[in-house]
């Protein structure tokens, strides 16, 4: 049986590093043939002698000068962005942090392959658009999230369009989900690196903790789904064991359970629409903890509220929303701002006129003018 060969964009990251170790797991079913980083070159360069990994890309380009490799090596996002339309590859997973993913996922698609998403703002920024060339190109576009993995597998072998009643995405809540809302002005960058289930990045763990990041995955279930915003629901689950559930029209609910392991979501994707042996623990149900479920708090959590509406609402709103609270959050990793204060730059963001049928061009433009204009008002 011939190897999987996977491009692997974002290798150094959090969801870049459990990859390698389910390729390292399943060797003889998958083959790495370009990692990429954008500053972790030293760690890119291990990984390429380890896994045998032919060529890389280091789109900070500046590092060039710094590298000493016999490696083929693509500097800067415009030599990937070349490498991924002439490379002979058969899936992309593209794990890029934030809206720098977008480029990537447009590049593989255009080039007829399929791609593992962990970058829900592709998706997010330019659904109609994704969608549309992955039909086009008769792309698979099989999500890394934990939470719409889940749903891709309880929705094999039913309609969506006929059976579906709604989708129900589970939230850990982040650390804060106990917490007085009269002690939210308190909150540290310390306390909302702790995510209480997961081990994550910095970013999405403080996406995790404003509730910004579920926002951020109802409206990429809404595209990658086809599904209302009305049919879309949120629910705290602490535990994160039942990653997400599927409602019927006859009533029944379907769930998809595990340990909190991304590496299962990620093996799922590079296995569909096969499955193979786990590269993790198996999930030992008399040993979980009690399963509790409940409502969202908007108050605590505005960023939520926020996003449906702007899913709701579509065209550049989606993306304004998307580029403040990456601008916002980056600010608060600096202790330029309070917690509080990421909610209060993106809603202040957003009151601005709509395009309704943004073009690629244009939603590029308008994500880097809206960081520019919130980190320019912090600068000093």
């Amino acid at each position: 049986m011939q190897k999987k060969r996977i491009v692997l964009l974002g290798a150094t990251g959090s969801i870049g590093k459990s990859t390698i170790e389910v390729v390292k797991k399943h060797s003889d079913k998958f083959q790495i043939v370009l990692a990429s980083a954008h500053n972790n070159y030293k760690n890119l360069l291990k990984l390429a002698d380890e896994l045998k990994i032919s060529k890389l890309a280091i789109t900070n380009k500046k590092l060039a000068q710094k590298i000493s490799s016999d490696r083929k090596i693509f500097y800067g996002e415009k030599n990937l962005l070349k490498a991924l339309k002439n490379l002979d590859y058969d899936i992309l997973l593209n794990a890029v942090s934030g809206s720098a993913g977008l480029k990537y996922t447009v590049a593989g698609l255009q080039s007829k392959h399929d791609i593992a998403l962990a970058n829900k703002e592709s998706l997010v920024m330019a659904g109609k658009i994704i969608m549309k060339l992955a039909s086009k190109n008769s792309c698979k576009l099989i999500p890394v999230d934990s939470e719409h993995s889940a749903i891709m597998q309880c929705l094999i072998g039913n309609s969506i369009s006929s059976q579906v009643r709604k989708i129900v995405l589970t939230a850990s809540g982040g650390p804060f989900q106990n917490w007085d809302l009269a002690n939210f002005d308190k909150i540290t960058l310390a306390d909302t690196l702790k995510h209480p289930t997961w081990k994550m990045g910095s970013k999405i763990t403080i996406d995790s903790a404003t509730m910004a990041n579920k926002g951020l995955e109802v409206i990429e279930a809404h595209h990658l789904f086809d599904l209302k915003f009305e049919q879309i629901e949120v629910v705290i689950h602490q535990q994160s064991i039942i990653h997400s559930m599927v409602e019927f029209i006859d009533g029944s609910i379907l769930s998809q359970m595990s340990y909190p392991d991304m590496k299962i979501p990620i093996q799922f994707a590079l296995s569909y629409p096969d499955r193979i042996a786990t590269t993790g623990k198996f999930t030992d149900i008399s040993k979980l903890p009690n399963l509790t479920f409940r409502k969202v708090n908007y108050k605590k959590f505005p960023l939520l509220k926020l996003a449906y509406q702007v899913g709701k609402t579509g065209g550049i709103m989606p993306t304004i929303f998307n580029s403040a609270n990456e601008a916002a959050v980056s600010l608060f990793m600096k202790k330029r701002i309070k917690f509080t204060d990421i909610g209060k730059i993106v809603e202040k963001s957003l009151a601005r006129e709509n395009v309704t049928n943004p073009d690629l061009e244009t939603i590029f433009a308008v994500d880097q003018k809206v960081k520019k204009e919130i980190l320019s008002a912090y600068s000093n």
